[in-house]
């Protein structure tokens, strides 16, 4: 299970299970996914913890074999974000190597919740 803690100032956690049945491709995700699975990243450009965000989710795809961090900006893909119900950045899919949802996170991760939730992907 993917559990988060955040600050007064990062804001609040909701964290999610397994998916409804959609399966997100390369072409949803403007990137390609990863072999076994994808940390998906939604961000807006004025998100402090987004940053941070970033640097975590690539060091855990630098560091597990067959796994791709791909970021998207949520203001560029608001049909997306819509369609997937993300409502705030940064949000943290987790998606296994079919592309379905397996975690869901809001608010800014530890890099050991992050391969805890990976774990279920893989």
């Amino acid at each position: 299970m993917l559990v988060l803690r955040t600050t007064a100032a990062e804001g609040s956690t909701r964290v999610r299970g397994r998916d409804d049945g959609k399966r997100l491709g390369a072409a949803e995700l403007g990137g390609e996914p990863g072999e076994r699975a994808t940390l998906v990243q939604f961000s807006s450009a004025f998100c402090a913890p987004c940053r941070a965000t970033r640097r975590v989710l690539g060091e855990v795809a630098a560091m597990v074999p067959g796994v791709a961090h791909v970021e998207i900006d949520a203001e560029a893909r608001l049909d997306l974000v819509r369609e997937l119900g993300i409502l705030k950045t940064p949000t943290v899919l987790v998606l296994d190597a079919d592309g379905g949802e397996v975690r869901r996170a809001t608010g800014q991760p530890r890099k050991a919740d992050v391969i805890a939730a990976l774990g279920e992907a893989l």
